[in-house]
């Protein structure tokens, strides 16, 4: 059994200007973004793009996860507590984002920005789909460092106490979200797209990859205690990962058999 090393959640303070850790994770991820689309570039099956436009693609991007992530929390996991104090939706430095919203703000991002580049919408999926799960293992990084997000009680050797929120020793969750979601899918996914695939493929598998694995890291992640476990004693994470894993499924299935 383990105990949470009890991180600072600040990295470095320079004078009133305070740099966190969940900052930088979040630096990290867009620099691996940048750095894994010029390859995909330069090396990549799909022709036609340029260093501007992976740019102006994390520009994109970064808008649909900060104001999808807020809004799917909102919506998602505390609907009529925003409902009545509907100013508190600004106050995201106090927290509150969700992974399904901020996906969802990258599609509608991700349809502008083919729009204005003249791409198909699944172009543009395709082509970012292996970039980000290491981005998501940042994240994931950045939420074990600030000891949240914790997992269920369990007796597993390599258990964890948070301290900061009982004696209780738990799964470490995050970190079983780093190795599934972020270093596992990145590997499928790289592998996978390293040769031309059926437009809409490598969009499908990250749906089906992220859905299947997030859907099964929830069953040693505490529910949110406003929330709790849902029907059929599912939490409100595989509630929404199940529309990833049919969506994904039934679009590579499409991408096959249009192109069969």
């Amino acid at each position: 059994m383990l105990i949470h090393p009890q991180f600072d959640p600040v990295a470095l303070q320079l004078g009133p200007l305070a740099i966190r850790w969940y900052g930088l994770m979040y630096l990290l991820a867009f620099a691996l973004f940048l750095l894994l689309g010029r390859w995909r570039i330069k090396h990549g099956p799909q022709p036609g793009w340029t260093v501007r436009e992976l740019d102006d693609l994390l520009f994109y991007g970064v808008l649909g996860v900060v104001l999808g992530g807020r809004l799917g929390y909102v919506l998602f996991y505390q609907p009529a507590h925003f409902l009545a104090h509907p100013l508190e939706i600004f106050s995201v430095w106090q927290g509150g984002m969700a992974f399904h919203g901020g996906f969802l703000g990258v599609l509608v991002a991700m349809a502008l920005f083919a729009r204005k580049t003249r791409k198909s919408w699944l172009t543009v999926t395709d082509f970012i789909a292996p970039l980000v799960p290491l981005g998501l293992a940042a994240g994931r990084i950045g939420n074990f460092i600030n000891g949240e997000l914790w997992g269920r009680p369990s007796d597993v050797p390599w258990a964890v106490i948070f301290p900061q929120v009982d004696g209780v020793a738990r799964h470490p969750s995050q970190l079983y979200q780093f190795a599934l979601e972020g270093l596992a899918l990145f590997a499928l996914l790289w592998l996978f797209s390293r040769k031309p695939r059926p437009s809409g493929a490598v969009s499908g598998l990250f749906l089906t990859g992220y859905g299947f694995f997030r859907f099964m890291v929830e069953f040693t992640r505490e529910p949110d205690s406003f929330l709790g476990l849902l029907a059929l004693g599912l939490s409100m994470g595989q509630w929404l990962s199940l529309p990833m894993i049919v969506a994904g499924g039934a679009m590579i299935v499409w991408a096959y058999r249009k192109t069969g």
